[in-house]
């Protein structure tokens, strides 16, 4: 019987190729994991419980009412809002005006925001978010 010579040859390095692939892999998977996980958190908004709001706090007031259908209303006026924004304009330069929005419990969040946020960009700072009283059931 002949016996077969293998040539037995050491490795003296350690292959490193599958084992970046698999800290790339690693990373890919986590850097789209991770926004998905920052927004299925289980929030429970607060309770409405604000102070009652005073009235004399209401002689500079400026109030915004957006109604169930999506017309805003600015001190008894519809307007658009575009309107709004040039309205608010007259005001900037009072820091005693402080600005109220109120909108109905069917209006969507994201329209509340927009026009929250079209306020906060026409310079006022002072924006208050009127609810109505919590019941006591």
């Amino acid at each position: 019987m002949a016996r077969r010579n293998f040539s037995r040859s050491t490795f003296d390095s350690i292959n490193l190729t599958p084992l970046i692939d698999t800290l790339f892999f690693l990373l890919i998977i986590f850097m789209v994991t991770a926004p998905l996980l920052e927004y299925s958190m289980d929030v429970s908004p607060p309770a409405m419980n604000a102070d009652e709001m005073d009235p004399r706090d209401m002689k500079n007031a400026k109030t915004i009412n957006i109604k169930a259908d999506g017309t805003i209303i600015f001190d008894q006026t519809a307007v658009s809002q575009d309107e709004l924004i040039r309205q608010l304009y007259r005001y900037i330069n009072d820091p005693d005006v402080k600005v109220y929005l109120r909108a109905d419990s069917e209006v969507k969040y994201g329209s509340v925001i927009q026009v929250l946020q079209q306020v906060k960009n026409s310079g006022f700072s002072n924006i208050f978010l009127i609810t109505a009283e919590e019941s006591s059931n």
